[in-house]
């Protein structure tokens, strides 16, 4: 397997933080346990217990999913009738990220703190040594792991992580040197502050700057911290790889404004990839009940939460009273009701001629029904305008975390599970 190529991817508003919207219960539970922190500290998103001390919210479905069976298991699509997925790995605790590496391991992130190595063919028994100390609680945790564009010169790893800052956790992002063995010289090169947030995504644009997702609380009135220009939650950042602040950025010489900032007014940004065509940044992030996106970054733009969303409270509500408004982004593609969208990949391999220029997005469950995670597959015209989507892998009721095309052209999906596994999608004999 060779080396995968480095994947990716406003008015003043301030004043916006007073106003008052509806308050949604937006309490994720359902609670696992992990082995590297006490019982109960980490939530499964997708697996919903919330609170119900508010009028009209229902009581939560509380349906773990079912074991993953042994495999192979054959399954079919529209245009690529033969295909067979097989378990490579199993055993990974909420899997979140992959990396390829030159040599065709693997680097896989778990939640709960843990870089695993898989090395032909097998999941190492030990985890990775050097990860940084992480605050695993709720839906946070140990996030991305991506691989600088020159990995096989200077053989550095990035990771996105949540660091301890009182009682919660904060987003940062970590470098370190894999010397084939272990992590070593690992320190952090960008803290954002931004405590109470959770999903972190990285990725390596064109122009070889670094871009990080940061995530905004998931409700209303917290997730107009989103809209704070003074605050990193809800923001996708721009870095250099050596995690300084670029003298190009939208808003370095802006007063109030956080010199990060790339882009503003997201809410749960679970992936940031290249369309390998065009070069533009694409981004997922997860609404509430409904709302979930598929955005195109632009500098210096607002993508609107909470104050422009498709989502509803998990309620019933409308989160704001047009899904569209003057001066933001509206979305390249949107989904009600909500899949719970986590990682994307664009397919340019060879193994799948009729999927070349799709994108394939994971769901962790559809319209808050548990047991419906699946990996959907979206066609796209000559102008990247949408045609279809199509459901595969919900037969399993697994909750898929992320997808990603190694370079020999197949692909890569995890599981977000307590008992998660790392899947391989590749075409099978009649």
């Amino acid at each position: 397997m060779a080396f995968e190529p480095h994947r990716l991817g406003v008015p003043r508003v301030g004043s916006l933080l007073n106003v008052i919207l509806p308050v949604g219960a937006v309490i994720f539970a359902a609670v696992l346990a992990a082995s590297t922190a006490p019982a109960g500290k980490l939530e499964p998103d997708g697996a919903p217990d919330r609170q119900t001390d508010g009028p009209g919210v229902p009581p939560p479905i509380v349906w773990p999913a079912p074991p993953l069976g042994k495999g192979p298991f054959r399954i079919e699509s529209a245009e690529e009738r033969h295909l067979r997925v097989m378990i490579v790995a199993r055993g990974l605790e909420q899997p979140w990220s992959i990396a390829f590496l030159p040599d065709g391991s693997m680097f896989v992130t778990e939640r709960p703190g843990r870089l695993r190595l898989i090395s032909g063919g097998a999941l190492k028994p030990s985890s990775v040594e050097g990860v940084p100390e992480v605050h695993a609680e709720g839906l946070q945790g140990l996030m991305d792991v991506v691989l600088h564009p020159n990995f096989e010169q200077n053989h550095w790893v990035y990771l996105t992580y949540h660091k301890a800052v009182g009682d919660d956790g904060a987003v940062t992002l970590a470098r370190g040197i894999w010397n084939g063995v272990a992590l070593v010289d690992v320190h952090d090169i960008f803290e954002t502050g931004a405590i109470k947030t959770e999903a972190s995504r990285v990725a390596f644009g064109r122009d070889g700057m670094l871009y990080m997702t940061v995530s905004a609380p998931g409700g209303t009135p917290d997730g107009m911290r989103a809209q704070d220009p003074s605050d990193y939650a809800g923001k996708v950042l721009r870095l250099r790889d050596d995690g300084t602040i670029p003298s190009d950025n939208p808003f370095v010489h802006r007063a109030g404004y956080k010199p990060a900032i790339f882009t503003l007014g997201h809410r749960n940004g679970h992936s940031v990839v290249v369309n390998p065509e065009t070069g533009e940044l694409w981004a997922t992030e997860q609404g509430p009940n409904g709302g979930d996106k598929i955005n195109i970054l632009k500098p210096g733009k607002n993508y609107g939460w909470p104050i422009a969303s498709y989502g509803r409270q998990y309620f019933g509500p409308d989160i704001s009273a047009s899904p569209l408004k003057k001066g933001m982004e509206p979305p390249t593609l949107f989904w009600m009701p909500s899949i719970g969208v986590t990682g994307m990949t664009f397919y340019t391999g060879s193994k799948f001629p009729a999927w070349k220029r799709n994108a394939f997005v994971g769901g962790l469950r559809e319209g808050e029904v548990p047991r419906s995670g699946q990996l959907q597959r979206i066609v796209f015209n000559e102008r990247w305008q949408e045609i279809r989507r199509e459901s595969l892998l919900r037969d399993l009721h697994q909750r898929i975390r992320d997808v990603r095309q190694t370079p020999d052209g197949f692909l890569y999906v995890l599981t977000a599970e307590k008992d998660g596994a790392l899947l391989r999608i590749e075409p099978a004999t009649r």
